[in-house]
């Protein structure tokens, strides 16, 4: 009989040990987050200026869900990095399941927002309540990519509480390897959203530009 787990309860350490997962620390192994990066008009500071109020906004008010994180800071962002335009199209609360190669335990759960384009899987996106460490989330997101069905192509996503923002990249041969970008925080000061918006530029770019095999 095939044991459940779920993706919310998945550690980084069970997918290292049942599914081979590694960290890598090759210097050069996720460069998206950056190199390469684009420069930002003063309209779309301007407008990432706004995201950052209407967020500490709702902060004030708690709780904050994760629908109010998905409409009020993700949303935007998808936007603004053209993830709503072709030749991506969005997907959510899609279904997973992830078996292990002895079958004998499987990893479910849902993806919160995923970007495609055609059938290749470009950003994972896992939304948390305002409360939730990014951090902690990393298991699940990299549960997520492993289920990916291209194998030749690298695979990143975004864990975000709203307030904090953490990248991942994950290529599945030879081996299963990982990495992940530093933790932007909106409770930096500035304003962290300009390179969380470069860095998913940088993403889309990088997919349109080079061609996909079948």
């Amino acid at each position: 009989m095939v044991s459940v787990i779920p993706a919310s309860q998945v550690s980084i350490a069970l997918l290292e040990e049942r599914y081979g997962l590694r960290e890598t620390t090759q210097p050069d192994f996720f460069g998206e987050w950056t190199q390469g990066l684009g420069s930002l008009t003063e309209l779309e500071k301007q407008y990432l200026d706004r995201v950052k109020t209407h967020f500490k906004r709702l902060l004030k008010n708690p709780p904050l869900l994760e629908n109010s994180v998905k409409m009020v800071v993700l949303s935007p962002l998808l936007d603004r990095a053209g993830f709503y335009d072709d030749p991506f199209h969005i997907q959510s609360e899609v279904s997973i399941d992830i078996a292990a190669e002895d079958e004998g335990q499987m990893i479910r759960g849902r993806i919160d927002v995923l970007v495609l384009k055609d059938r290749f899987w470009i950003l994972v996106l896992e939304a948390k309540r305002s409360d939730f460490d990014a951090n902690v989330a990393m298991g699940q997101a990299l549960a997520y990519m492993l289920a990916t069905p291209e194998s030749e192509q690298p695979t990143f996503a975004m864990v975000s509480n709203g307030q904090s923002f953490l990248f991942l990249k994950l290529t599945k041969t030879p081996q299963p390897q990982y990495a992940n970008s530093r933790l932007f925080s909106l409770a930096n000061p500035g304003n962290d959203l300009y390179e969380v918006l470069k860095v998913m530029k940088r993403i889309g770019k990088m997919v349109t530009a080079e061609p996909q095999s079948d």
